[in-house]
């Protein structure tokens, strides 16, 4: 069995790490390049840095704060936000990512998911998925899940897959924030339909969260933001409870 990955995820907006609750009401959570040497440090497998409100604003992802995150670890990690060309995702690795998130640009433009895709290597692009429950399914949302697309979020995770999508990043937007546990549901369907690794977003509240994502949600990483940041769960304190339940971590 693949190793477990714990991912914190540093959502960035105006040179700030914020939170929300469903994508809204955000408030300030520190120094991104700071917070993302701490989490270095402590232990945590990769890093997520998203710059929330790019494609909403129609401008390009911080590239000068990825390059001071780059200097300032030294695990794996993901920028996304206003990336919509291969130029811009190959700047974006150019400058220290190991990987792009690619959200709204890939929806308005499939083919710009397979030419990024074929330009960097599939191990380099990760599909960025905000869903809600919708009529007993679940539905894709962009733009920093202002703007509802009508997708059916099922179908286009395993289209991004086909179209050269190495990883999926799947975040709830109903449980976004809320502290109240991973959209096992969600987890389950779609880690049992790709091939991918999937990695789950939006809920954790607790240890037992992420053994829920990771076991019945068949998740292979499992990403928080707010817990990790206000440090009301810390990675060494995870990673010890996930190995007590045998499940296997880095």
């Amino acid at each position: 069995m693949l190793t477990k990955r714990i991912i914190p995820c540093l959502d960035v907006k105006d040179g700030k790490t914020v939170k929300g609750t469903n994508f809204v009401n955000l408030r300030d959570a520190g120094d991104p390049v700071e917070l993302a040497a701490r989490y270095s440090d402590e232990g945590a497998d990769e890093l997520v840095f998203l710059d929330i409100s790019a494609s909403h604003e129609g401008r390009k992802t911080l590239l000068e704060m990825v390059v001071r995150v780059a200097e300032a670890v030294q695990i794996p990690f993901t920028v996304g936000g206003g990336i919509s060309t291969v130029y811009d995702v190959k700047r974006v690795l150019d400058a220290g990512a190991d990987k792009v998130s690619l959200n709204t640009a890939i929806v308005q433009n499939p083919e710009f998911l397979e030419r990024a895709a074929e330009h960097v290597g599939s191990q380099s692009i990760v599909a960025a998925i905000d869903v809600k429950r919708t009529n007993g399914g679940w539905t894709v949302w962009v733009k920093g899940g202002r703007e509802n697309t009508g997708r059916d979020a099922l179908k286009w995770a395993e289209e991004t897959t086909q179209r050269g999508a190495g990883e999926l990043l799947v975040t709830s937007m109903d449980r976004d924030g809320t502290q109240s546990g991973y959209d096992v549901d969600l987890l389950r369907e779609l880690s049992t339909q790709v091939s991918v690794p999937v990695i789950a977003s939006g809920g954790a509240g607790k240890l037992e969260h992420f053994i829920e994502a990771l076991t019945n949600g068949k998740a292979d990483a499992v990403l928080a933001a707010s817990l990790f940041h206000f440090q009301q769960i810390k990675i060494a304190e995870l990673k010890s409870f996930l190995r007590q339940q045998h499940i296997p971590i880095r």
